[in-house]
């Protein structure tokens, strides 16, 4: 069948992927998630136990019927079908949708008059046998499948059936011969389904995951139309000069900003150990984002990517055209991913947050107990360790108001709406690198409304990132030479998705506050400012307390208080290898018997390595 995205051409490269990652194994378990005409699977008919699916039916038919095509063996129809239908006299079947609608009689000219109604009377049967039980479900697929095969070898279209063509393509002027399709026999299991792939993913699982989404902003439900009609056979209203149906089942895979989200969802829900992904160039998502989808979710040094040179599709007209004008041929590329699926991905701050813990987090896992009940990050900044704790609670609290607004409200609105509002101030402001303009119009309209997605731009926008305010709590740091990103974006999303994940409260209060009761089974996670930091936000000139000796002595009493109780506890710290160790934490730690431990790996922060520590009562 003549498709926009059939993989054909990419075959090769799927296959010697599975090569070299040794998953050429018979019987493994493959899913075509997105399966179309079914290219994909069935080249692994027979080889692997496939699941495949697609939520539009023409597609659905024709990789059905393709998959069950060695059970389709009539016995119950007691008829050869091919020989009912090629020798039957359809003259005067005028009752039928295409006939009436399809072709000129029906003043469009997807098919001749005669092609219209043979369409017609084979769709119409295929149905009064299924209804009767003449023929089973597979069969019934099969046919199908062999109907839109025929079909497109007689449709007067350039490619696809958005719309027909004024002068008639010869082959279109063919009659119809209903052929059969290929049989290949498999002692495997094969299923199909009609379902939307976000949805379906949650309940499915296997050994390898093939994902090849819609990438462009049109609908296939429309670029398809007339092959959708025939699959359903529902007789819908029409409109327009071709004739095109509602488009009822709209993918939000064609949409800007839903197409990350839902990606990434997928991604993050699959229950498959390896993943290969094949999309384009020319797609709606860029190679930032999906790189930085793809790697939060796979196994470490799995990630992998190939960049492979095509030609451009083009319409029949189009390559007349290009031969008449010499033009060079357009080529695009189409992106081959693979990862292994990780079983504990890492999720990071949708914020830069000064002292974020992502370097650290599997220090701080690796030391953490099995089994919590509530975890409470005291300290939480950006929420990076409250996102990658198993915990069936998580408390987040922080001090600064405005930071827990914000991350509230990340966690609680659908990214594609956050996405949205983001596009619309930043068109209405002009945003754009080190345009100071924009950016301090931009501030002024936060510190008077105190809207969170514009303290969200002001981060984005502004001087290295950083979150500054003056005692007046009005935000004040300059404009910097950054922006809004695909990669910022996919942050938004993995929060969206993790905060969602687990049962995770936003608390702003101080530390010593924060808790009200606490059981042996919770855990206490403190990540405080660190004396000798320069950073900003410890000052108490930015109205918010800051930190000094007195408030660190405050805090081991507060900690002491907790292991006297019999509650554990994790303090996170640094040692400074610029200017010399600092000795003072650890004279603490030795004096109350406490247990300490350094990161393997030294971390760049304000100009000195540093290298992590943390201090435990277990």
């Amino acid at each position: 069948m003549r498709y926009i995205g059939n993989k054909n051409k990419l075959l090769g490269e799927i296959d010697s992927l599975l090569e070299h990652k040794n998953l050429k194994c018979e019987g493994l378990v493959f899913c075509d998630l997105f399966a179309g005409t079914g290219t994909v699977a069935n080249n692994y008919n027979g080889y692997y136990n496939l699941i495949a699916n697609d939520f539009l039916d023409y597609s659905y038919y024709f990789t059905a019927g393709q998959l069950y095509s060695d059970k389709s063996k009539f016995k119950k129809l007691g008829i050869n079908p091919f020989k009912y239908f090629n020798e039957y006299d359809t003259t005067n079947y005028v009752k039928g949708f295409c006939y009436n609608n399809f072709s000129p009689h029906g003043k469009c000219q997807y098919f001749s008059d005669e092609n219209a109604k043979k369409i017609d009377f084979i769709r119409d049967k295929i149905d009064e046998w299924y209804n009767i039980k003449k023929i089973s479900s597979e069969e019934k697929s099969y046919l199908i499948a062999c109907l839109l095969e025929s079909v497109s070898k007689v449709s007067n279209v350039a490619g696809v059936y958005s719309a027909y063509l004024r002068i008639w393509d010869p082959r279109a002027l063919n009659k119809l011969e209903l052929k059969p399709l290929e049989v290949k026999h498999t002692k495997y299991k094969n299923i199909c389904y009609k379902s939307y792939a976000e949805e379906l993913i949650e309940n499915i699982s296997g050994d390898i995951l093939y994902i090849d989404p819609p990438y462009t902003p049109t609908q296939y439900n429309s670029q398809y139309h007339v092959l959708e009609t025939i699959a359903r056979n529902d007789k819908p209203t029409v409109h327009g000069i071709g004739n095109h149906r509602e488009n009822d089942r709209l993918s939000n895979w064609c949409k800007k900003g839903f197409a990350e989200y839902e990606f990434e969802k997928l991604i993050k829900n699959a229950k498959f150990k390896h993943i290969i992904f094949s999309y384009s160039d020319k797609g709606l998502m860029s190679l930032k984002f999906l790189e930085s989808a793809l790697k939060r979710y796979a196994s470490a040094d799995s990630y992998e990517l190939k960049k492979i040179n095509f030609v451009k599709y083009k319409s029949s007209r189009a390559v007349e055209r290009e031969k008449i004008d010499n033009t060079e041929k357009d080529v695009h590329y189409e992106y081959l991913f693979y990862i292994a699926k990780s079983d504990s991905p890492k999720y990071i701050s949708p914020l830069n947050y000064i002292g974020g813990k992502f370097d650290t987090l599997d220090l701080i896992k690796d030391n953490l107990p099995e089994k919590i009940d509530t975890f409470y990050d005291l300290f939480g900044g950006g929420a990076t360790v409250s996102l990658n704790v198993n915990a069936k609670n998580v408390v987040y609290n922080e001090i600064n108001t405005y930071v827990v607004n914000l991350l509230n409200y990340l966690a609680n609105t659908k990214p594609y709406d956050v996405y949205t509002k983001i596009q619309k101030v930043i068109r209405k402001l002009k945003l754009e690198k080190a345009n100071k303009k924009a950016y301090n119009n931009l501030r002024d309209e936060y510190n008077k409304t105190k809207d969170s997605l514009l303290l969200y731009l002001l981060i984005c926008y502004g001087f290295e990132h950083q979150i500054r305010f003056n005692s007046k709590h009005e935000f004040n740091n300059p404009c910097g030479n950054s922006s809004f990103n695909d990669e910022m974006y996919e942050k938004i999303i993995s929060f969206y998705l993790r905060c969602n994940e687990i049962k995770i409260t936003f608390k702003n209060d101080y530390y010593n506050k924060c808790i009200t009761k606490i059981n042996n089974n919770d855990f206490v996670y403190l990540d405080p400012p660190y004396l000798g930091n320069d950073g900003v936000y410890q000052d108490g000139k930015r109205g918010f307390d800051g930190w000094d000796k007195e408030k660190e002595e405050k805090l081991r009493m507060f900690i002491k208080e907790l292991d006297s109780t019999g509650n554990k506890f994790m303090l996170s710290n640094y040692t400074e290898h610029t200017n010399g160790n600092t000795n003072y934490l650890l004279d603490w730690v030795n004096r109350n018997n406490f247990n300490y431990k350094e990161s393997d790996k030294l971390i760049k922060r304000n100009r000195h390595n540093r290298r992590e520590v943390i201090v435990t009562n277990y």
